[in-house]
């Protein structure tokens, strides 16, 4: 497709390696003595293995140790009390609904919002595919599950990603990349925020731009409409995905998936959302551009300066362009791959909010592994066009070397972004307060509603209805809250209106309803 697949000297793109052909080696004569070669048992039988099993050992190898490492991370900070309320209560609650065989209701959301205890999920982000989550609470109810689920969601993207980087560049290379999204700051940016919605999308990302990319059509549409069961925007990345595809020469299929992106980025918004009793503007506020997607096609064309302008007028937006392009070193703005993350990049850069602007959060997940195969594409069409006017010598070892680029700048990333925890012994120790914690959450009973400070929302979230405490008197059964000085106050006014302390060590209060 587009000529992207390339042909290494002994590792034609595409298909086996020179001598792997996917059936068993050529076994030695019988009798052949080896022990003065000092040649291992373990390389006698990696001899012997298919070419192909030997890769689906590695790559498995590769995506268990990357759920490890995600889960470690994630199930760490949620035993030592590290994680927030928001948003890991929410998802659980709306994933418990499902496995209920009930409506996704999120009470924590709906209460804190004014909408209720029987808010729905649908109404906060368009994310049905959290239903698929279901069955895996039949064996585990509790946030720990998504934690788990979304390290497994992540590594699983690897193989495609090895597969796309494998047909373009060639299988040395494709391991490279490969660990270098395993460990990449928007993957550990997003375990580090606990769970969303992005846990799905790196994986069906990453199959749609594989198999489409390969000619696979059926699995690559398939894996298009999951992302648009994803979230509300997702139409977004569907239509940039139809853009790719036109530009590199199927034009009928591409077009088909920028229409369809388009349409059910704005009947989701404008239809599905409002249905379910939610606002499509509560999180998408645009007051330079319009109220709308045509309105802001309408700015962009009527006043294009601006609109650029506007996707760089603050620091953190060059920060965010930079780090989002330096993992491939940014060859992917060399790729017409890259049109499938811009629309979800300039939604978050053009929005009044500032927090869309950040690195601080899951957002770049969301677009990862698309620039990272974008970036692959890039190098590819770069060394081609130099090897077209004879700039490198034969055997030059370009596409190795940007691999391995690639994979250094991913490592030097590392020491900055949550994956670094892990390499400190004090992250595995627990916080002087977590026997506290322990104490004060054990005198909570099963089943019951529960107001709950950030610390403690998603480790009560498993047993009983989980209300974030923002000081507003509702009368909630129990009260379980980190405090300091400054909420005391607040403490003491419960207490004249009904409650009593049942609990207060070391900062950490339970208040009881007094008769509930």
């Amino acid at each position: 497709m587009d000529g992207t697949a390339v042909a290494e000297p002994g590792d034609t793109a595409g298909t086996p390696v020179a001598g792997e052909t996917g059936a068993t080696a050529a076994a030695e004569p019988e009798g052949r003595q080896t022990g003065s070669s000092g040649e291992t048992r373990a390389r006698r039988l990696a001899l012997r293995l298919p070419a192909s099993r030997r890769h689906l050992i590695a790559l498995s190898v590769m995506c268990a140790l990357s759920a490890a490492l995600n889960m470690t991370l994630s199930l760490f900070r949620l035993a030592h009390f590290q994680v927030a309320t928001y948003d890991l209560v929410i998802f659980d609650q709306a994933v418990r609904g499902y496995s209920n065989f009930s409506a996704p209701t999120v009470p924590l959301r709906g209460v804190t919002g004014g909408f209720g205890m029987d808010y729905l999920q649908l109404a906060d982000h368009f994310s049905p595919i959290l239903a698929v989550l279901a069955p895996l609470y039949w064996l585990h109810d509790g946030p720990r599950t998504l934690l788990v689920a979304q390290a497994v969601l992540f590594a699983l993207a690897i193989p495609f990603v090895w597969k796309f980087t494998r047909r373009v560049l060639g299988t040395p290379h494709a391991y490279l990349v490969s660990v270098a999204y395993a460990i990449s700051w928007p993957i550990a940016q997003a375990t580090a925020v606990e769970f969303h919605e992005v846990a799905f999308v790196p994986l069906l990302s990453a199959i749609a731009i594989e198999r489409l990319h390969a000619g696979k059509r059926l699995p690559g549409l398939l894996a298009v409409a999951g992302l648009l069961l994803t979230k509300e925007d997702m139409g977004l990345m569907v239509m940039g995905l139809g853009a790719w595809l036109f530009f590199t020469g199927q034009r009928r299929l591409g077009a088909g998936l920028a229409l369809t992106g388009l349409t059910v980025f704005e009947v989701v918004r404008k239809f599905l959302i409002p249905l379910a009793g939610g606002n499509p503007a509560y999180y998408t506020r645009y007051s330079k551009l319009g109220d709308d997607l045509p309105q802001m096609l309408w700015s962009a064309v009527t006043r294009p300066h601006e609109f650029v302008a506007m996707l760089f007028d603050h620091h953190s937006k060059w920060d965010t362009w930079g780090l989002l392009l330096w993992p491939s070193l940014f060859l992917c703005l060399l790729s017409p791959l890259v049109l499938a993350a811009l629309p979800l990049i300039m939604e978050r850069l053009l929005a009044d909010s500032d927090n869309w602007w950040s690195t601080g959060w899951h957002y770049d997940a969301f677009v990862i592994v698309i620039l990272l195969l974008a970036g692959v594409d890039g190098a590819a069409r770069l060394i081609r066009w130099l090897e077209r006017r004879g700039v490198p010598r034969p055997g030059h070892g370009l596409r190795l070397a940007y691999a391995a680029a690639v994979f250094a700048v991913a490592v030097t990333t590392v020491p900055y972004r949550p994956f670094d925890n892990l390499m400190s012994p004090d992250f595995y120790r627990p916080d002087p307060r977590t026997e506290t914690r322990e104490q004060a959450m054990s005198l909570v009973p099963d089943g019951v509603v529960v107001e709950a400070t950030d610390d403690f929302g998603a480790r009560l979230s498993g047993r009983t209805t989980v209300l974030w405490w923002d000081y507003q008197k509702r009368g909630t059964p129990w009260i379980v809250a980190s405090v300091n000085n400054d909420l005391r106050g607040v403490v003491n006014s419960y207490l004249t209106e009904g409650y009593e302390l049942r609990f207060d060590q070391n900062d950490i209060v339970v208040l009881h309803r007094i008769g509930y």
